[in-house]
């Protein structure tokens, strides 16, 4: 194992995206300039492997489109320094430092405590996967802790792995809350938005199961506040709730619908005052204003990629550090859609960035450092 005390925080402006290749996945890499353009410079294999164009679950449609039907396959811990990737295919999950320059060391592998694991958050030295499970060992739906080194090695927390809602409960996103006290997962399958307390060992507590207010929760964000949005899938709507203490969900707005289909992924502005949407077979991104209190209101629309170009189909979101651009994952091509975003939360486009001159088909997963 190489002595990563040589890798410091890193100073670069970069955008990664994971292929979720069969063979084997790897994170691509883009240098990100002072005006939010991106410039393609490497890749990085995870030693995992990811589901190809194949879903992770029947439940949802096998286009190749949105293989693991989940936000956050991707994701950056807050301070910048580690990457962590899940590995669907291998039922593993990957750890790297970030270089000063951007570039990424892969430090660690390891079982993911489960079955086709799809997303993955960190708050400090803490882990949680959550992984979707499969036919052939009665799906068993669940999340896992593991405990990150200041080397970013990755070491399994006894007793951390519990179910879910229900057996076949498939997750879309696990998320800590903002104070870290406790994890949110969304359940697309079961309608659930489900809650665990974090003990001070790492372990969490039994479930708190909240019925989501629109159908097929996918994508979840926490405000600073604790405010929750919640994309729907099928309801093609978000919805905003607050949070109490034990755990239960209190509904602010209730499914808010943008007019395009399958809302799924979601990231706030810096100053939180406008969300965007991604509405992946409708090719949209949809800017929903963010009141004081949580409610929202619909404001405008855009297209992922220019009127008549190849139409991009538009999933996994990010806002860079200085809040001035948005970033959008294209899944039917592999490409990233790169925009300004105006005071009024309007975006506008800057570019279509490819990493290869051949579609990539089955693409998922951002992270914007």
């Amino acid at each position: 194992m190489q002595n990563m005390n040589k890798y410091f925080r890193t100073s670069a402006s970069m955008v990664y995206i994971m292929t979720n290749n069969e063979v084997m996945n790897q994170i691509i890499a883009f240098y990100r300039d002072m005006n939010g353009m991106l410039t393609f410079t490497g890749s990085y294999p995870t030693y995992g492997r990811g589901t190809g164009t194949k879903e992770v679950s029947t439940a949802t449609a096998n286009d190749g489109i949105d293989p693991l039907a989940s936000q956050g396959s991707l994701t950056l811990s807050r301070d910048g320094r580690f990457l962590l990737a899940i590995n669907a295919g291998s039922h593993s999950i990957s750890s790297f430092i970030i270089t000063d320059s951007g570039g990424l060391v892969l430090v660690d592998v390891k079982p993911s405590g489960g079955a086709q694991p799809n997303t993955v958050d960190v708050f400090g030295n803490l882990v949680y996967v959550a992984n979707v499970g499969n036919a052939a060992n009665n799906f068993a739906s669940n999340i896992t802790g593991f405990r990150l080194d200041g080397n970013g090695r990755l070491t399994p927390i006894p007793g951390s792995t519990h179910s879910l809602s229900t057996f076949n409960a498939q997750p879309a996103q696990v998320l800590f809350t903002p104070d870290g006290s406790k994890i949110l997962v969304s359940e697309l399958t079961s309608n659930h938005l489900t809650v665990f307390h974090v003990n001070q060992n790492g372990t969490v507590t039994r479930p708190i199961v909240n019925d989501s207010y629109g159908a097929g929760p996918l994508g979840a964000y926490f405000l600073s506040s604790g405010i929750l949005l919640v994309t729907e899938a099928v309801a093609n709507a978000l919805s905003s709730y607050s949070m109490r203490r034990d755990g239960t969900l209190h509904v602010i707005s209730g499914s808010i619908p943008n007019g395009y289909q399958t809302a799924c992924w979601v990231v706030t502005t810096r100053d939180e005052r406008f969300a965007y949407i991604t509405n992946t077979l409708s090719g949209t991104i949809s800017t929903y204003l963010i009141d004081r209190s949580g409610a929202l209101s619909v404001v405008r629309h855009i297209t992922s990629t220019p009127t008549g170009t190849a139409p991009g189909l538009p999933m996994d979101v990010g806002v860079s550090k200085d809040g001035r651009h948005f970033y959008t994952l294209n899944g039917n091509q592999g490409t990233v859609s790169v925009f300004n975003i105006q005071n009024d939360g309007k975006l506008v486009r800057l570019q279509v960035a490819a990493w290869t001159n051949v579609p990539y088909f089955g693409s998922q997963g951002l992270a914007v450092l």
